[in-house]
């Protein structure tokens, strides 16, 4: 079996994130991962990423691309609405909010 190619560091033109939706999108990922026993640096290796990186993101320091978030979903074995889904749900209620007018 060939080991695939890490891509390292942020995408061009990333250079902010909401820090709300990284750290719940990390706590999914972080919660399914462990739930199925999986270990971090197997789920990055799946995902095609280092693991630090992976680490980055369960955290909620780093936000991954929408790629990324397809890649994670895939090698968790759910889909990445599933994901999606239960990190909406984390989310505090401000983001569940219509914007103001103004």
């Amino acid at each position: 079996m060939q080991k695939r190619a890490i891509q390292r560091g942020r995408p061009l033109g990333a250079t902010t994130f909401e820090v709300a939706p990284a750290r719940a999108f990390g706590a999914v990922v972080r919660a399914t991962r462990t739930e199925d026993g999986v270990a971090q640096e197997t789920l990055a290796h799946l995902a095609g990423i280092e693991r630090s990186h992976m680490g980055k993101i369960e955290r909620g320091e780093h936000m991954p691309t929408l790629a990324l978030v397809f890649k994670i979903a895939r090698a968790l074995g759910r889909s990445a609405g599933e994901l999606m889904l239960e990190t909406e749900a984390r989310l505090p209620k401000e983001w569940h909010q219509p914007p103001a007018e103004g």
